[in-house]
């Protein structure tokens, strides 16, 4: 089974705790908004720690370097086909200044004509309770795990 590595970048704003979810890019997923959105994530090279790829996989999805505070390690869930490793950073990122990395497939399916999409087309900030709807739902328990970490730490 595959093992990927992914950031959950967080903010306090208004008085609530928010997320930056990315939307996902490419033909599949360009009308869809409940379970569409990712938190910034990524396979692991050969050898490589997941805070790492995590970092990594931030800036080749959005274009700008993660914030670098102190992460908060939130174990690993499994998806479908693969096992994600996440960890958790407080910061801020403009939605604005999303620079997207890309992919190449070949579109329309059997046509033979590879083309390039953005890994992620959009990111927002959405409090917790929005983000649970919007975001695909295995990474559900993810944010369920940061708000209980942030609650441990006397920050819910």
């Amino acid at each position: 089974m595959k093992t990927s590595a992914g950031l959950i970048v967080f903010r306090e704003h208004a008085g609530s705790l928010q997320v930056l979810l990315g939307h996902m890019g490419g033909p599949f997923w360009a009308r869809k908004d409940q379970g569409a959105w990712s938190i910034p994530k990524g396979e692991l090279e050969d050898g490589e720690a997941p805070l790492t790829a995590a970092l990594r996989e931030f800036e080749e999805e959005l274009g700008q370097p993660p914030p670098r505070g102190p992460p908060l390690d939130l174990g690993e869930i499994r998806q479908r086909a693969k096992v994600v490793v996440a960890f958790a950073v407080e910061g801020d990122f403009d939605p604005a200044g999303l620079r997207p990395g890309t992919f190449e497939m070949q579109w329309p399916p059997r046509s033979g004509v590879s083309r390039e999409f953005p890994e992620v087309d959009r990111v927002a900030w959405f409090d917790v309770e929005t983000a649970k709807r919007r975001i695909v739902r295995g990474q559900v328990e993810l944010l369920d795990r940061l708000v209980a970490a942030r609650s441990a730490d006397g920050r819910a």
